[in-house]
């Protein structure tokens, strides 16, 4: 994660920002059904960081890590012309075939996500400033509070990870760049067409509130803002009833909203309910 791409150091704490720079990297085992191990940082500074600044970011890592059984093993730091902290993170599995790609979505195959989306994307919005004062005021402390630890210190959902997978997930990815661009990686890659519901997802609190500051539709912004970190997974049908059975709560999912199908078709996204295709965070080079 560098600064100035994935984060505004102003906008965040050195502990938020190493806390969020190791979310993102277990988000990707967490999809895969994998069993977090270890971790190691590379932590590039820029002249003048003091060494209070970098240990907090470490700090902020380090107990993310404790609290989710991740040994933090080491790295390196040097110096370099921006911040930037990189992580990489091993998972285990007992056998290969537990853990879940992206290319095996089938039709017929429902898909979920779990928890709820757009929270990131409106705190985010909050840090830049782009919601005005009285409205901000107006969503109270706690809702503010909320969204801005959906943004600044997401938790990798590896526990809903490692249950969808033994549930039969055939795919599965996590949220980082919006559940409609990243819904798009598992169509292209699994060779499908993915229909979903715009009305069907789960829309986190206050982000309708934001939302209508920023002129946007709320199930749009939950659709497209990324940086959620759940889960979007595709469950063959039977196991998806169980899923169902379960429910309130899945073990270790807080919850699972089912928000769309498998269907035959070109490979691609479909929103059903929405005018116009909609996409997520798009990488360039």
């Amino acid at each position: 994660m560098v600064q100035g791409v994935h984060f505004r150091a102003g906008q965040l704490s050195p502990q938020e920002i190493g806390h969020r720079a190791l979310a993102g990297a277990l988000s990707d085992l967490a999809a895969m059904g994998a069993e977090a191990g270890e971790a190691y940082l590379a932590l590039a500074l820029p002249a003048g960081t003091g060494v209070d600044e970098a240990e907090a970011m470490v700090r902020g890592a380090a107990e993310l890590a404790a609290s989710l059984g991740v040994a933090l093993l080491g790295g390196d730091v040097t110096r370099a012309p921006t911040l930037a902290l990189c992580f990489t993170v091993v998972g285990w599995a007992s056998d290969a075939g537990e853990l879940v790609g992206r290319d095996g979505a089938r039709p017929g195959d429902r898909v979920g996500v779990t928890g709820e989306l757009g929270g990131a994307g409106a705190g985010l919005a909050l840090l830049d400033g782009a919601v005005p004062g009285d409205l901000v005021q107006r969503l109270g402390s706690q809702t503010r509070a909320a969204l801005h630890a959906r943004y600044a210190t997401p938790r990798p959902r590896l526990g809903a990870g490692r249950t969808l997978a033994a549930a039969g997930a055939r795919a599965m990815i996590d949220l980082s760049d919006g559940l409609a661009a990243d819904a798009e990686h598992l169509a292209q890659r699994s060779g499908v067409r993915i229909e979903l519901s715009l009305d069907a997802l789960p829309v986190a609190a206050g982000v309708s509130e934001v939302a209508a500051a920023l002129s946007l539709d709320p199930r749009r912004m939950a659709a497209t803002a990324g940086e959620d970190y759940e889960l979007c997974v595709c469950l063959p049908a039977p196991q998806a009833a169980e899923a169902d059975l379960l429910q309130q709560p899945v073990e270790a999912i807080e919850t699972l909203s089912w928000v769309g199908s498998v269907v035959e078709g070109p490979p691609g996204v479909v929103f059903t309910d929405a005018d116009g295709e909609l996409s997520g965070y798009e990488h360039s080079f």
